[in-house]
């Protein structure tokens, strides 16, 4: 039997909300999903119990699942259900139509996996010193923006470049959008995660900071966020985990003459209903075999993080994916603020 492993100083590195609903939680959830498209909206409401338990700030989360934006009628479909998504979060906060608003794009415009949020604020439709000159038609509210850059690069906090900026010019909510990280391939470039729960910048690489939130900020803060990062354990794991879906796939269909004819590439083992058995585990891989998947991880992460080779990856299309979701959600966050404005992709 393995060893029992001391895991209270490690934790997943995610900030996306499904990477850490259990099966025994989900039972608890209040849960809705529904489709546009081939794109699915997600809704779950975190009351203060199950907050506790699973570690997350209470709130509302909506998360908008895809496949691909790359193509242009993906990629309409997807812009309309986020434009769904973040005026039913706007309801649910009870922000009114004429509300005043400050964007926020975390991150640091010069690592691409990280410039989400200031390649968002590049998109979007800036107003406020024309209402302050009185010039603004019926149809477009009071907007303005600010990239606080990261702490490293200013030797300042972000929240007291938020605080400082929110105190001074009073905007009747945030919206914050930042680049997150999840615990989960699947999900990398593939969710839009929404929520008034609050952000600690930094907070899916161990990097925390002072949180940006209702508490502290003194309005209502929504926020945007993209995974585009998962760390090496991750991908270890899952691949582990698919390698055996595999394994599984072989074993069960070794006899299926039909299946000789047909490419290895295109034979969709992830479509197996069966698992190994605990005992096909242990002869196949031996005492690893044996392990459950949380203590394959926990493994893992006694491994590659003292010798601090749990990198953080990114897919190697990431520079063509941020100019896609930063005119995406910068154009989607302008046709739910502004009634008027009329969407340029």
């Amino acid at each position: 039997m393995a060893h029992s492993i001391d895991m209270k100083n490690y934790s997943l590195r995610t900030d996306i909300i499904l990477d850490i609903v259990s099966e025994e939680i989900e039972e608890k959830l209040n849960r809705k999903t529904r489709k546009i498209g081939k794109t699915i909206i997600e809704e779950i409401d975190i009351d203060k119990d199950i907050s506790e338990t699973l570690g997350k700030k209470p709130g509302f989360y909506k998360m908008v699942g895809f496949e691909d934006v790359t193509d242009k009628d993906n990629y309409k479909e997807v812009q309309k259900a986020f434009c769904d998504v973040l005026t039913s979060m706007l309801d649910d906060c009870h922000i009114d139509k004429d509300a005043s608003c400050l964007v926020v794009g975390l991150g640091n415009k010069k690592s691409t996996p990280d410039a989400l949020g200031p390649d968002t604020l590049s998109h979007i439709l800036v107003t406020r010193y024309l209402f302050a000159l009185g010039e603004v038609e019926n149809g477009y509210r009071n907007t303005s923006l600010i990239e606080p850059n990261v702490t490293g690069v200013t030797g300042i906090e972000t929240f007291d470049i938020v605080n400082g900026v929110v105190k001074e010019t009073k905007p009747d909510f945030v919206i914050v959008v930042d680049a997150l990280a999840s615990s989960s391939i699947d999900r990398v470039n593939k969710m839009i995660q929404i929520s008034n729960a609050g952000i600690e910048p930094g907070s899916g690489v161990f990097n925390n900071r002072v949180e940006l939130s209702d508490k502290t900020l003194g309005v209502p803060v929504i926020v945007i966020g993209i995974p585009t990062v998962v760390d090496a354990i991750t991908i270890v794991s899952d691949t582990f985990q698919y390698m055996m879906k595999q394994f599984k796939y072989k074993i069960d269909t070794k006899d299926n003459s039909s299946l000789k004819l047909v490419s290895v590439l295109n034979q969709n083992y992830l479509e197996h209903k069966e698992s190994l058995s605990p005992d096909e585990k242990e002869n196949l891989l031996g005492l690893v075999g044996t392990l459950s998947e949380e203590e394959f991880r926990d493994l893992l992460h006694e491994v590659l993080t003292p010798i601090n080779y749990n990198l953080m990856v990114t897919p190697k299309e990431v520079d063509f994916m941020m100019e896609k979701f930063a005119s995406l959600i910068g154009n989607g966050i302008n046709k739910v603020l502004h009634q008027n404005y009329n969407m340029t992709n």
